[in-house]
C-alpha cells in the first residue's frame, strides 16, 4: 500500500507545476497584446489613434452626400491563352494575331503538337496562368476548328469556322487603338435557347477586357458584334466613327458553325451537339456525287441513243434496182451540134 500511494504522489507532482507555469505565460502575453494598441479591434466609432499602418478602420456613420471614390484596382483577372496546332494556314495565323492585337488580355504560347489528347492544354494554362483558352486546330490542311474552354472546370465549346477575312486582306477603312475596351453586341436570339446563353457568356468572358487591366487603354471606341444567321455566329468589328453611332467595319471577320459543347474543360459529357451540322468532309462527298451525276446523266443518255437510234435511216428494197435502164440520150443535143457547125461556116 505504501507503495502504490509513492506512485500516485510521484504521478499527481509535477502536473500541477506545468498547468502554474502555463498560466502564467498565458497572463504575461495578454497583458503584452493589452499594452500593443494596435492588437485593439474596433469595429464601430472612430479609428483609434496609433503608430500602426497596418489597421484601418471606417467610420460609423457616413453622409449621403459624400461621392464614394470607384474602384480602380484590377478585380476582374481573365487572362486568355490563345495559340494553335501546328500545320494551320496562313489566314488562321493571321487572324489569330489580329484577335491577339485586339484582346489587351491575352496571351501567346507557341505551336503545339496536339492531335488527340487535348486535355494536355489544361496544364498549358495552368502553366501560364490563363483561364481561358482560344485553341485553333486545323484538320486536312482546309477545315479550321476553334476550342472555346474555361479552365479547369469547362464548359467546352467547338466551332467550325468558315469564311476568314483578316484585317490586311479586307483593306477596310475603320480603324482602333490598340488595347481599348470594347463594347459587346449581341444578338436577341442568344436569350432564346439555353445553349445559345451559354455560349454568350463565354464569349462576354473571352473577348470582354477587363476593367483596369494594365495592358489595357481607358477608351472604349469599337464595338464586337455576334450575330446568329443560319444557326451560325457572325462576328464583325466595327469602329465607333461619331457620337451619333455611325461605324466603320475595322476587321476581322468570320463566321463560326456550333459543333458541340462539352461539360467540362476538354473533357467530360457531351451537353449538347448540333442537329444541322454537317461535316466538311460530307459536304465535300455531296459535292463529288453532285459532280458524278452529270457524269452519269451524260453517259444514259448516250446509252438511251444508242438504243432509240434507228439501224436504217429509211426502209430499202434491193429489187428496185433491177428495174432501174439507163435513161435514152435527148434529141436536142443533135440540134445544139448543128447550130455550131452553122456559125462555124458563117464565120469563114
Amino acid at each position: 500500500m505504501p507503495k502504490a500511494n509513492k506512485r500516485k504522489s510521484e504521478k499527481s507532482g509535477p502536473q500541477p507545476r506545468q498547468k502554474k507555469i502555463k498560466k502564467s505565460t498565458r497572463q504575461a502575453q495578454l497583458e503584452e497584446d493589452n499594452k500593443d494598441e494596435s492588437m485593439h479591434v474596433h469595429r464601430l466609432g472612430p479609428s483609434p489613434q496609433s503608430s500602426s499602418s497596418l489597421v484601418q478602420r471606417l467610420p460609423s456613420t457616413r453622409p449621403s452626400d459624400t461621392i464614394q471614390p470607384m474602384k480602380s484596382t484590377w478585380i476582374n483577372k481573365q487572362r486568355v491563352l490563345i495559340f494553335s496546332s501546328r500545320g494551320i494556314s496562313y489566314l488562321a495565323r493571321h487572324v489569330m494575331k489580329n484577335l491577339r492585337s485586339l484582346m489587351a488580355h491575352s496571351k501567346s504560347e507557341p505551336k503545339a503538337e496536339i492531335r488527340k489528347n487535348f486535355s494536355m492544354l489544361n496544364e498549358i494554362a495552368e502553366l501560364r496562368n490563363c483561364n481561358k483558352i482560344l485553341f485553333f486546330d486545323m484538320k486536312k490542311k482546309r477545315d479550321l476548328y476553334l476550342w472555346m474552354a474555361s479552365v479547369p472546370d469547362g464548359p467546352t465549346v467547338k466551332f467550325l469556322v468558315e469564311n476568314l477575312h483578316t484585317m490586311e486582306a479586307l483593306k477596310l477603312t475603320g480603324n482602333c487603338l490598340r488595347g481599348s475596351r470594347p463594347l459587346l453586341s449581341f444578338d436577341k436570339k442568344f436569350d432564346d435557347e439555353p445553349h445559345w446563353k451559354l455560349i454568350k457568356e463565354l464569349f462576354t468572358q473571352i473577348f470582354g477586357t477587363p476593367k483596369s487591366h494594365p495592358k489595357s487603354q481607358p477608351f472604349i471606341d469599337h464595338v464586337l458584334t455576334f450575330t446568329i444567321i443560319d444557326n451560325k455566329v457572325w462576328l464583325r468589328n466595327y469602329q465607333i466613327v461619331e457620337e451619333n453611332g455611325s461605324l466603320a467595319e475595322i476587321g476581322p471577320r468570320f463566321v463560326l458553325n456550333l459543333h458541340c459543347i462539352f461539360e467540362k474543360s476538354f473533357s467530360g459529357m457531351l451537353i449538347y451537339e448540333n442537329p444541322l451540322y454537317v461535316a466538311p468532309n460530307l459536304k465535300r462527298h455531296m459535292a463529288k456525287a453532285e459532280a458524278s451525276q452529270k457524269y452519269q446523266q451524260r453517259v444514259y443518255q448516250k446509252l438511251s441513243y444508242e438504243q432509240k437510234k434507228p439501224k436504217e435511216s429509211f426502209p430499202y428494197d434491193k429489187t428496185d434496182e433491177i428495174f432501174q435502164t439507163p435513161a435514152p440520150p435527148a434529141d436536142n443535143e443533135d440540134d445544139d451540134d448543128d447550130d455550131d457547125d452553122d456559125s462555124d461556116s458563117d464565120s469563114e
